[in-house]
């Protein structure tokens, strides 16, 4: 199975529970992102892997368009019902690949993306597809979790990722998504930096992670150094923090 039918997969068996997560459905970040969406007339917006489509609905009142785009089809059929249900009638969808966007040039205000990317295959290519369908005004607000500094946090933090997570790909550090955006022609900045508490419990369902890989996770986390698991609030039941940052970009 290739990288792209994984995530399709996964995102697609577990759509309803993305939907209802309290992890996706709130955060200030969400209010962040409709004010920014508010400071652009009639802005048409993309919401790039869009998942649950929490980024999308908290965008559409304050645009005239928005377009939630995802790898799974399950899951753009969760975002139908609920922005119908929401009474969103500006909010359509789009199947495809990060890497891929079947838009024109120039199509779109703002791209926004929320707890998305570290599941792309190629996040360089879907940044120069990204500055394509931007408007040349254009403006990128990216939010993510966010790779650690130290390799041996780092480590474990993918560590812990992939186990719960096969397709999981990378949670980058600031210093790389800047460069990334760099390269693809932006000038970008880290507009925000928080931590993300992670119920264990809920977190594994979500993504109905095998019990065996479950288990490896909280012996990796038991077995981990103190400041290992001093920086990630691990607690008794499982439950961590994350790193999460918002990144700007025109």
């Amino acid at each position: 199975m290739k990288h792209h039918d994984q995530v399709a997969d996964a995102f697609g068996s577990t759509a309803a529970a993305y939907l209802t997560s309290p992890t996706h459905a709130s955060g200030a970040d969400l209010e962040a992102l409709a004010a920014a969406i508010g400071t652009t007339p009639d802005a048409d917006v993309l919401d790039l892997g869009c998942g649950g489509g929490h980024a999308s609905f908290a965008c559409a009142p304050h645009a005239r368009s928005v377009v939630a785009y995802d790898i799974a089809e399950p899951m753009l059929a969760v975002v139908e019902s609920a922005a119908r249900e929401r009474g969103l009638a500006n909010v359509r969808t789009k199947q495809g690949p990060a890497e891929r966007l079947p838009f024109a040039d120039g199509a779109f205000d703002w791209v926004v993306s929320r707890f998305s990317a570290h599941h792309w295959h190629d996040v360089p290519h879907a940044l120069a597809e990204v500055r394509r369908v931007l408007k040349p005004a254009g403006r990128v607000l990216f939010i993510d979790v966010a790779g650690a500094d130290h390799p041996l946090l780092d480590t474990h933090l993918h560590a812990v990722e992939l186990l719960r997570d096969g397709s999981h790909v990378r949670n980058y550090r600031a210093d790389e998504w800047l460069a990334m955006f760099a390269a693809a022609g932006f000038t970008a900045s880290v507009r925000e930096r928080w931590r993300l508490p992670i119920e264990y419990t809920s977190w594994i369902a979500r993504m109905r992670t095998p019990d065996e890989r479950a288990r490896a996770i909280r012996s990796l986390w038991e077995g981990a150094p103190d400041e290992v698991r001093e920086y990630f609030g691990v607690q008794s039941d499982g439950s961590f923090m994350l790193d999460s940052l918002m990144i700007d970009a025109h």
